[in-house]
């Protein structure tokens, strides 16, 4: 992904999804990020981080991805700075908190600003949507992508960070109401609102 050439906003939300290189939650070495407008439609990026730490053969059994996989790759405080104002100005959907921990141990690592955004689980999402997987293979992707019969391939930030934004709209469709957190530029809205009679 060339990250100067991201789709232009605003955007109602973006799943996120890291993929790591290692023993620490902190090595991401693959940002997955899923654009969805207030129509639904939705643009998938992702884009590969010199994780600067060594790759776990386990890791790279799951994802695919090695130390020649991101040769030339920009490390994560080049490639967090290019996203850093995009995803502070949306509310961001992930798929557990892996993601959320991921990136603050990231940002922890390198001295940088966590993002402030707000964070929605689209597990707790799909235990409301969908309460008789609880015991039935549960609310993971790979087995919502089976129950919903989801096309991506599991362990693809990008393709995970799409599933994941599929994951809430489905859910939408079935619990009969947009979630009302999920808007477009909430915190920019925010930002501009005249809070003197407060």
């Amino acid at each position: 992904m060339d990250i100067s050439r991201r789709p232009a906003g605003p955007f109602r939300f973006i799943a996120l999804d890291v993929e790591t290189a290692g023993k620490t939650i902190a090595g991401i070495c693959q940002i997955g990020l899923c654009f969805v407008s207030n129509t639904g439609a939705v643009q998938t990026y992702s884009v590969l981080i010199e994780p600067e730490e060594p790759f776990e053969p386990f890791n790279t059994e799951l994802h695919g991805i090695s130390a020649d996989t991101v040769e030339g790759a920009g490390t994560f405080p080049e490639v967090y700075a290019a996203l850093f104002d995009l995803l502070n100005t949306h509310s961001l959907v992930q798929h557990s908190t892996f993601d959320e921990k991921a990136l603050t141990s990231a940002c922890a690592r390198y001295g940088l600003p966590m993002i402030t955004s707000h964070w929605t689980n689209s597990v707790t999402v799909a235990r409301q949507a969908w309460p008789a997987l609880k015991g039935a293979g549960g609310h993971g992707l790979a087995n919502l992508k089976k129950h919903l019969g989801l096309e991506f391939h599991h362990h693809d930030a990008g393709e995970d960070a799409r599933a994941s934004a599929t994951v809430i709209l489905r859910a939408e469709d079935v619990l009969g109401m947009p979630l009302s957190h999920l808007t477009i530029n909430r915190q920019l809205a925010f930002q501009f609102e005249n809070r003197s009679g407060d």
